[in-house]
């Protein structure tokens, strides 16, 4: 995550105009398909595998019995190997490894997943998208994206460099990235009781700007396939309460925010305060930043935006190499906030 930096809309729409650098047309003007297929930018790299004989539509899960299925351990299986690998700067070389530890976990859950490359000042930045679909239809138009970046940086070291200094990356923006693979896990398995495609969209490229989200918003057709966008990004860090910041753009996405304050309470979650900051002017930058500013209604859960109050401390991790393991100080925020993404997901994606 990017934060607290003064970027104006003008900068943002001129990211979603595809000032990307200088990514190759077919990258970034392919529009998507209604059902995923190898096209230029998109690689297909794995296929749904058959999956066990689902139980009747009565018996699913419901979403309040699913969010419960979210493993703490499992999340922080991946957070370590996430981290393991030293820096995912895109820069660096752990960017690579971290790259193929998401593939070798996602294409061991047999799950659709496509390649999304773009570039950005010369640099290759691949971002994962992940398809779920109904298990017994096919989706509904309103397709429902959750996001996180993978990548990390740590240019608040002393003389950092991007091709060599360690960049953990553990609350920003792995405790984001781990909770996308519990997604993958528990989704693949539970997708009789869906009505709506849900994308889990592992984006690169965010610490440089939302390269990979802001170049893929303009692949995008219009009308645009996503009726909802929701970011999780750094949400393991709060010493003195389970605090976390609700980010909202545009009128558009006011119903949205709604949402997931309403499933917040619903499944008595227990995020508390959950401050809703609207986020239009762009001094927020985050990967739903480029969908919500294109009209799609977008938001994001972040531990916090804004200056520090009695509610958060500030992090003196973010951005440099201490943002470790170790210093992930509330796993019980992490475990809310992952909850109540998928909570509010699911709610949508098993509407009528």
């Amino acid at each position: 995550m990017v934060r607290g930096l003064a970027v104006g809309v003008v900068f943002l729409f001129v990211v979603l105009a595809g000032a990307c650098g200088s990514p190759s047309s077919a990258d970034l003007t392919t529009p998507r398909p209604a059902n995923p297929t190898q096209t230029p930018g998109r690689t297909a790299t794995s296929a749904t595998t058959a999956s066990p004989t689902p139980l009747p539509i009565a018996t699913q899960p419901s979403a309040g019995a699913l969010i419960q299925l979210i493993d703490p351990a499992k999340l922080n299986d991946h957070l370590v190997a996430l981290t393991s690998v030293v820096s995912r700067d895109v820069r660096h070389p752990g960017h690579a490894k971290a790259l193929a530890y998401l593939k070798e976990q996602l294409g061991a859950m047999g799950v659709q997943i496509e390649s999304y490359r773009n570039v950005y000042q010369g640099i290759p930045l691949e971002s994962l998208l992940v398809t779920i679909d109904p298990l017994n239809a096919p989706p509904t138009p309103g397709w429902i994206m959750i996001c996180a970046h993978y990548d990390s940086i740590s240019n608040r070291s002393p003389n950092w460099n991007p091709g060599i200094t360690a960049a953990p990356g553990a609350d920003d923006n792995g405790t984001g990235t781990a909770a996308l693979l519990e997604y993958a896990r528990i989704l693949s398995q539970n997708r009789a009781s869906l009505t709506h495609r849900i994308v889990l969209a592992f984006f690169d490229g965010e610490e440089l700007f939302f390269k990979g989200s802001g170049a893929y918003v303009t692949t995008l057709p219009k009308p645009y396939p996503y009726s909802a966008v929701i970011n999780i990004d750094m949400v393991g860090f709060n010493p003195i309460t389970d605090r976390l910041d609700l980010i909202w753009y545009t009128s558009g996405s006011a119903g949205l925010r709604d949402r997931v304050a309403a499933a917040n309470d619903r499944y008595a979650i227990g995020i508390a305060p959950l401050n809703a900051q609207f986020a239009g002017d762009g001094n927020t930058i985050l990967d739903a930043a480029p969908f919500g500013l294109a009209g799609m209604p977008a938001v994001a859960l972040v531990q916090r935006y804004g200056e520090n109050d009695a509610t958060f401390p500030g992090n003196d991790t973010f951005h440099t190499v201490n943002d470790t393991p170790a210093n992930v100080s509330n796993r019980r925020l992490w475990l809310k906030a992952a909850k109540l993404t998928l909570a509010t997901a699911l709610d949508l994606a098993t509407a009528n």
